[in-house]
């Protein structure tokens, strides 16, 4: 409750002195709002239909991307640590390619979609994917050796010993993964549709700026950051479900 209510004062303090700032001369209000102004476009939007439109484009391409992120990353991650000698061959390609900023692959993904929906999902996959891909690998290389070696002296194939010993080991991390990846693919997705023109909350917001409708500009911005807030709460959400049986959860339910 003390937390609930120092976060409450400290976020009412920060829209107050957004309200202050401009209304003192210390920022223009032609380029900074005051939050009364930014609140009303908020109303405004909400009242569009071409806003909610735009909502579940973002959405969609998050979600798409997301869930084939980490699809793909945990197959691979598990593929790749399980198959004898698979690691150090794919190791170098691995540290090549992900360093390589997403952002970058924009010329590519235009070039090749356009600014359709697959372009959007062509950066989100790739920057989500390594989140999911290194935390699988680090989750699977943590497997207790003496735990392995146990489930093969009593027999257990291949299959049983990834479901019991090496997927229960790796889960934590995995869902490490997917909620670094799941604020990564709303950025990525934004991105995409601010830069590359896909329909969506980013597009809009290009819209809005070009247009120099600056409240329902900051008034998107702020859509976008209380949807990334909504994301990262509910992948904890699924994070502590998932992890209910885990030390870490419980110690954190005990405290």
């Amino acid at each position: 409750m003390t937390n609930a209510v120092l976060g409450g004062a400290g976020l009412a303090a920060f829209l107050a002195l957004c309200e202050a700032v401009p209304r003192l001369g210390i920022v223009s209000a032609d380029f900074f709002p005051p939050t009364s102004r930014i609140a009303d476009a908020i109303v405004a939007e909400l009242g569009d239909e071409a806003f909610w439109t735009a909502l579940g484009d973002t959405l969609t391409g998050w979600a798409l991307g997301l869930a084939i992120a980490v699809t793909a990353g945990i197959l691979a991650g598990v593929v790749v640590s399980v198959v004898p000698y698979l690691r150090q061959a794919t190791a170098s390609t691995i540290e090549f390619l992900r360093p390589i900023p997403s952002v970058a692959l924009i010329p590519l993904a235009v070039l090749l979609f356009g600014t359709e929906l697959r372009s959007v999902l062509l950066l989100v996959v790739y920057a989500s994917f390594w989140q999911i891909l290194i935390q699988t690998l680090y989750g699977v290389q943590d497997v207790d050796p003496v735990a392995e070696e146990t489930a093969r002296s009593y027999g257990l194939g291949t299959w049983a010993r990834v479901r019991h010993v090496l997927w229960p080991t790796a889960l934590p991390y995995v869902m490490t993964g997917v909620r670094l990846a799941a604020s990564v693919a709303l950025i990525l997705a934004v991105t995409a549709e601010l830069v590359i023109g896909a329909p969506g909350l980013g597009s809009r917001i290009a819209v809005a700026q070009t247009s120099g409708a600056v409240p329902e500009m900051y008034a998107l911005v702020v859509v976008t950051g209380l949807l990334g807030l909504l994301i990262n709460v509910g992948a904890r959400t699924v994070e502590r479900r998932a992890l209910a049986w885990h030390q870490s959860v419980r110690g954190e339910v005990a405290v």
